[in-house]
């Protein structure tokens, strides 16, 4: 397969690169670390005018501490993270996700923004931002906004950032000490996207469970929040019962699609029992 003809930019700014998606308005695409993009173009799914190449934009590519949390250039690598001591001090449930990633030169290219902004719902990365109740930060011609999880997927593959705007930046919350946390998968071979994924956090107050956020992957055009599940735990603690209870709760509250990898069914069934296997593995990190 070949890709459809195109030009292509390496712009050194991220001014520079606004610049040029203003001057093709709307048909160009940027290009982060391609690992979504490339195989796209070269199916002839996406036929742009332009490629907007960000590698060369040095201010892109961070990891820092700030305000309690941790923020990170869009076109940081994945593989970055997954060996970064900020992260696996601050953002443990994100370096875990990251060990879901692809494979080894997928991660070597992958960077977060690319991963976020793609928003494949099977993706991990954006049941993680979700999970966290984490927020980007925009550029445009128009300024820059910061919009939260919540607020950012739409649908399949579909963001509310507009065609003029670059995705620069991630900003998630630190993790308290003695969080519990677990990412829990199911795919047909590792390294597969997710047919099923659940991110789950947990905070204990002693026998209470003072905090509980659950996300998907997979079950929806959407990472979808298990709110009602979240509130079973917070209000009966994370004993045996409420976590079944959490897990059954959780197969009612997503709509997935049936497809060639699994019946809507399936990804319900699948959801429980994923959500019992975060939630016991979480309280087991919370224990140390």
């Amino acid at each position: 397969m070949k890709p459809p003809k195109f030009e292509y930019h390496a712009p050194r700014t991220v001014d520079e690169a606004l610049a040029l998606l203003g001057r093709y308005g709307g048909d160009a695409k940027v290009l982060a670390g391609g690992q979504s993009l490339m195989p796209l173009l070269n199916f002839r799914l996406a036929r742009p005018a332009a490629l907007v190449d960000l590698n060369r934009i040095p201010s892109l590519a961070f990891i820092e501490e700030s305000g309690g949390g941790v923020r990170l250039g869009a076109m940081t690598r994945q593989r970055t993270i997954e060996f970064s001591p900020v992260i696996a001090q601050r953002v443990p449930l994100l370096k875990e996700a990251t060990r879901w990633v692809g494979h080894l030169p997928i991660r070597t290219r992958g960077t977060v923004g690319g991963s976020i902004a793609h928003a494949d719902p099977s993706a991990e990365y954006p049941a993680v931002l979700t999970a966290l109740e984490g927020e980007v930060v925009a550029r445009g011609a128009k300024g820059e906004r910061v919009i939260k999880a919540a607020d950012l997927f739409q649908t399949y593959l579909t963001t509310n950032l507009t065609p003029d705007e670059i995705l620069t930046e991630v900003r998630l919350p630190a993790m308290a000490a003695g969080t519990g946390y677990a990412l829990e998968e199911f795919a047909r071979r590792h390294g597969d996207f997710a047919i099923i994924g659940i991110a789950a956090v947990v905070v204990r107050d002693g026998q209470r469970c003072k905090t509980a956020r659950l996300a998907t992957a997979g079950a929806g055009p959407v990472p979808v929040r298990l709110r009602a599940a979240e509130e079973i735990l917070e209000r009966d603690g994370l004993g045996e019962a409420a976590i079944d209870a959490a897990a059954r709760k959780a197969t009612e509250l997503v709509d997935p699609d049936s497809d060639i990898h699994g019946s809507a069914d399936y990804r319900r069934h699948l959801t429980g029992v994923l959500t019992k296997r975060a939630l016991v593995r979480a309280m087991g990190v919370a224990r140390g």
